[in-house]
This record gives structure tokens, C-alpha cells and sequence, in this order.
């Protein structure tokens, strides 16, 4: 059903336009930037959806709330679909002192600016620069590498705060990966040591689409993926069909009930979904459609071909009544449950609250070996300074 005849749409309809809306504003962008990765959004907007709008434990409205489910894209040149994503899920701005904002952290605007100088949209995302992003991801394998850093951080957290009763910290790390982030050895390290540790809260989504930005898979990678990840001691999830929105919950939902082990799920795809020329090929890796394919993709979707940045009524308030609504449920009864914490546990909610500000403790931890040796560094740092205008 094209969207110029729609009128009011519910359930799987609006479910499949949501999905078009994600590919269609990264198709957008990266044709209108002449530069950029169409061919991943393309394909794993599905994904992205199932994820966030029904799995993702986040609070749009304070994406800084300390028990929230953390998103990686690691392939990070699909840098459209995050994008894509934070905007239409109303993401808030952070500043700079981790303060939330009233006003959201990417506008259509940004969208438009996609890969432009001072841009909220770079080329890969960046953390701090655009809030929603909890990671930088550039080279391949940086991303999967740090999944696996906050996996570990996050059972920490569990260990240290939590108590009888209050379960403060018990949040899940999700990494949409590539071939090329599996290709690399700090991917291989990093996989390696999840398995050993046996991060129940670590789950990556391998986009198993056998192309490279050279061309087809094959000609550089031909392991088994499975047996290989099975062989960390990884669980091992399978999804034949990008587009199947039931097998892609039945995936969220056995990495949920896996307790003992990280979860790889691997999602077969088809990379630029959609078009007719350039789907299942390189050309759909690292550079725009072009006009005339872009047009034609649209057509496949049901979408107006002419239409530009096209956000059909209904799709925000989708994501609002999705996302939005649950992660606002889930992050106001955490904070109820923190409040109660913070009477038993003050001690411990001081903290939190201070890692949550970049504060330092006060006076009396003075004489701590931690803070003699900031002190240390700080000296050393200023006797540098002196140095250096000499």
C-alpha cells in the first residue's frame, strides 16, 4: 500500500511504515550529501525497529538514566540508520555537564546536514558530539571491542551496588556489527574474552549480508561464524530473514532468557534492501544510490518516489508510544526504586550520582592513595607546563 493512500494505519501497517521511514531519511541523506553508506539502513531498519521500538530498555526524554540498555552501531559507516533512529525516537540533548535538554538531540534539519562541516550527523558517530550516541565508531572492530568493555563495567556496577532488593544496575549492551568488525583481530580478542567471562548482558547482531566494500564476502572471509563464536562459548542465534519482525523478537527474546553466556545473533540480510539495481552488491556499500535508483527504491517501498525527508503522520507518534512511553515507565520507577536506595545506601547513591556528574569525592577522601595520586599527577602535570614555556 503506497503511502499517498493511506489514511489511518495500525498494527503491521504502521509497523512497515515505520521501517520505510528509517530507510528512506538514510537514503535521503546520504544521496542529498553525495557521500555515505545507503545499503546497511537499507537492510537492517527492521532490526533497528524490533530493537528499539520493542526490546531497547531507553528513556528517549533522559538518555543519561544510568540503567539504560546501551546501543553500539559498530559497523559505524552506516552512521544513518543511528541517525535515523535518535530522530525519530525523540532523543533529548545532553550538554556538556550531562545535563538533559529540553530540545531534541537531531532535528530533520540535522538530517538534511548529513556528512556536512560542524554537522550534528557526522560521517561516523561520535560520543558527545550528538547525544543518543554512546560510543565513537570509526575503524571497524572499535565498536565490538567496546561492547565488551561495558559489558564488563555493567556487571561491575551490578556487584559493587546492588543489594537485596534493589536491583540498581542490571541493564544489557546491544552491537550491530559487520563482516568487517568480525574480520578484525581486536573483534576476535574482544569476542574471545566475553566468552570466557560469560556476560549474560552482551549481545551483538551480526549483519550477515556477504558483501564488502570490495565486493562479495567470499573473496576475503569464508569461516563459520557460528561454529566460531560457538567455539568462544558464545550462544549462538540465527535469523534467516532480515525482514521477519517475529524472528527478530523470538532472537531478542532467547538472548533475554540466555543467563549464562553471551548471544550472537546472525541476521541474514540484503544489503540496500530494495533497490533493484544495486541490492546484494557492493554499490550499495560506500556511495549514494543515485537519483534515478533512488527513485526506484522508494517505488519498491510503496513510497511517493518524489517525496524528500518524507516522516508520514502516525510514525513519530509510533515510536512515542512505543519507546517512548516504556522507557519513560521504566527509568520513573527506577528512580523511585533509587530514591528508597539512597535512604538505606546513601554512601553508595553518592557515588552513583558523583560518576553520573564527573565528580570527584569530597574532603574525606583527601588521604586516600587514589587521591595522592591524583594529586601527584596533577603536580607533575603543572611542573610539565613550566617545562614546556621554558
Amino acid at each position: 500500500m503506497a503511502v499517498s493512500d493511506q489514511a489511518v494505519v495500525t498494527g503491521k501497517q504502521l509497523e512497515t511504515l515505520s521501517i520505510n521511514t528509517i530507510r528512506t531519511l538514510s537514503i535521503d541523506a546520504v544521496q542529498k550529501a553525495n557521500s555515505g553508506h545507503p545499503g546497511a539502513p537499507m537492510a537492517f531498519a527492521p532490526v533497528a525497529y524490533v530493537l528499539w521500538q520493542k526490546f531497547l530498555r531507553y528513556d528517549p526524554a533522559n538518555p543519561v538514566w544510568p540503567n539504560r540498555d546501551r546501543f553500539i552501531l559498530s559497523n559505524g559507516h552506516a552512521s544513518m540508520l543511528l541517525y535515523s533512529m535518535i530522530y525519530l525516537t525523540g532523543v533529548k540533548t545532553v550538554d556538556k555537564e550531562y545535563k538533559v535538554l529540553d530540545r531534541p538531540s537531531i532535528t530533520l534539519d540535522d538530517i538534511k546536514s548529513f556528512r556536512q562541516l560542524d554537522s550534528k550527523t557526522p560521517g561516523h558517530p561520535e560520543y558527545r558530539h550528538t547525544s543518543g550516541v554512546e560510543v565513537t565508531t570509526g575503524p571497524l572492530g572499535q565498536g565490538v571491542g567496546n561492547s565488551v568493555g561495558m559489558a564488563i563495567a555493567a556487571k561491575w556496577l551490578e556487584a559493587h551496588y546492588n543489594r537485596p532488593g534493589f536491583e540498581i544496575f542490571n541493564y544489557n549492551v546491544y552491537t550491530f556489527c559487520s563482516d568487517g568488525d568480525l574480520m578484525e583481530g581486536v573483534g576476535s580478542e574482544a569476542a574471545s574474552l566475553a566468552g570466557h567471562l560469560k556476560l549474560p548482558n552482551l549481545c551483538w547482531i551480526y549483519d550477515a549480508n556477504q558483501i564488502t566494500l570490495d565486493g562479495p564476502a567470499d573473496w576475503s572471509f569464508s569461516e563459520d561464524v557460528a561454529m566460531r563464536f560457538k567455539a568462544y562459548g558464545w550462544n549462538v542465534a540465527h535469523v534467516r530473514d532480515a525482514n521477519d519482525v517475529d524472528a527478530l523478537s523470538n532472537g531478542f527474546n532467547e538472548f533475554l532468557a540466555t543467563k549464562d553466556r553471551p548471544t550472537i545473533i546472525i541476521v541474514n540480510s540484503h544489503i540496500g534492501y530494495g533497490s533493484p539495481h544495486k541490492q546484494d552488491t557492493n554499490a550499495a556499500h560506500g556511495e549514494p544510490l543515485g537519483e534515478d535508483e533512488v527513485r526506484l527504491s522508494k517505488k519498491s517501498y510503496g513510497w511517493p518516489e518524489d517525496a524528500h525527508f518524507l516522516v508520514p503522520d502516525g510514525v513519530l507518534e509510533h515510536f512515542q508510544d512505543g519507546i517512548g512511553r516504556r522507557g519513560r515507565e521504566l527509568s520513573s520507577k527506577w528512580n523511585d526504586l533509587f530514591g528508597k536506595y539512597g535512604q538505606q545506601f546513601s554512601n553508595f547513591a553518592d557515588e552513583i550520582q558523583r560518576m553520573q556528574r564527573r565528580d570527584l569525592p569530597d574532603g574525606p577522601m583527601a588521604g586516600t592513595r587514589t587521591s595522592r595520586r591524583s594529586q601527584r599527577t596533577q603536580k607533575a602535570w603543572r611542573h610539565a607546563k613550566v617545562q614546556a614555556r621554558r
